[in-house]
C-alpha cells in the first residue's frame, strides 16, 4: 500500500463516528456535486491544464462511469472527487459537505468515514494475509482487535473470499486480490465507493465478478459508486456514463 493509500485510511475512530452524524444530517439529493473543476499542473515555466470547467452530479445509489482515452483527465478528476488532489478551481460537495473548504485533518477524517477507494494496483500489504489487509483498515478506524477481525471476516465473506482469509497476496489471483481490495474499501461502511480501473488487469470471469460486486453495492447496499474505466463491460450496469477528452466533458 502506498503512502497515499495509508493516509486515506488514517484518523481516529471517534472522529470518524462524528463525521457520519455531521455530514449526513442533511436533505441532499446528490451524493456528488462538482462544479467548475479545473486542474492546472505546473512544471517549471510550463503549465498543463488537465481539467477545464468540469461539472459532474451523481445521485445517491447510482453507478457513474468516467470514460475516455488515456490522458483525458479521468484519474485526475477521480482523485479530486476523492479528496486526494485539490483542484486549481471549482467546488466539490460530497454528501452535502464542501470538501475543498475543509482543513487537511478534517478532510482526512471525512475521507476515512465516507469514502472507500479501490486502487488500480490493489495496493495490498504483501506481508499481510487477506484477512489482515482488511483488518488493518478497520483498526485504523478505531475498531478493536476482536471486532475488527470478525468484521474483516464478514467483509471477505461478502466478496466470496472467506476461505482465502489466511492467504498472502502472492498466493491470490488478480481477481482475488481485487476482491480483497474491495473488501478493504468497504471497511467502516462508507457511503461513496470510488474505483480506478477496477477490472483493468482481470480476465473475463474475474472482471464480471467484480462488476457484479460493484453493481450490488449500489443497487442492494445503496452505495454510490464512481468508476474510472476503459472497460466496456461495465457500461451495462452503469446508470450514467460521462466521457472526458482533453480535460473536457464530451457532449453526447
Amino acid at each position: 500500500m502506498t503512502a497515499t493509500s495509508i493516509e486515506l485510511l488514517h484518523t481516529t475512530g471517534s472522529q470518524a463516528r462524528t463525521a457520519r452524524s455531521t455530514y449526513l444530517d442533511r436533505a441532499e439529493t446528490k451524493a456528488i456535486a462538482a462544479h467548475g473543476i479545473e486542474m492546472v499542473y505546473q512544471t517549471g515555466a510550463e503549465q498543463y491544464q488537465a481539467l477545464k470547467q468540469v461539472d459532474l452530479d451523481v445521485k445517491f445509489g447510482d453507478i457513474q462511469l468516467l470514460m475516455g482515452p488515456s490522458g483525458s483527465g479521468k484519474t485526475t478528476l477521480l482523485s479530486i472527487l476523492a479528496g486526494i488532489l485539490t483542484p486549481t478551481a471549482g467546488s466539490v460537495r460530497l454528501l452535502g459537505q464542501e470538501i475543498t473548504a475543509l482543513s487537511s485533518s478534517k478532510l482526512a477524517q471525512f475521507r476515512l468515514e465516507n469514502i472507500g477507494f479501490i486502487f488500480q494496483g490493489f495496493n495490498l500489504f504483501p506481508a499481510l494475509t487477506a484477512l489482515e489487509n482488511v483488518e488493518v483498515a478497520l483498526k485504523l478506524k478505531g475498531i478493536r482487535r476482536a471486532a475488527a477481525r470478525q468484521q474483516a471476516l464478514d467483509l471477505l465473506d461478502q466478496v466470496g473470499l472467506k476461505d482465502k482469509a489466511k492467504r498472502y497476496p502472492q498466493d491470490l489471483s488478480g481477481g482475488q486480490k481485487q476482491r480483497v481490495a474491495i473488501a478493504r474499501a468497504l471497511a467502516g461502511n462508507p457511503h461513496l465507493i470510488m474505483a480506478d480501473e477496477p477490472t483493468a488487469a482481470l480476465d473475463s470471469q474475474n472482471g464480471h465478478a467484480v462488476i457484479e460486486l460493484l453493481r450490488n453495492l449500489a443497487k442492494e447496499k445503496g452505495r454510490t459508486v464512481l468508476i474510472v474505466t476503459h472497460d466496456p463491460r461495465i457500461i451495462d450496469v452503469a446508470d450514467h456514463v460521462t466521457y472526458l477528452e482533453d480535460g473536457l466533458i464530451r457532449k453526447s
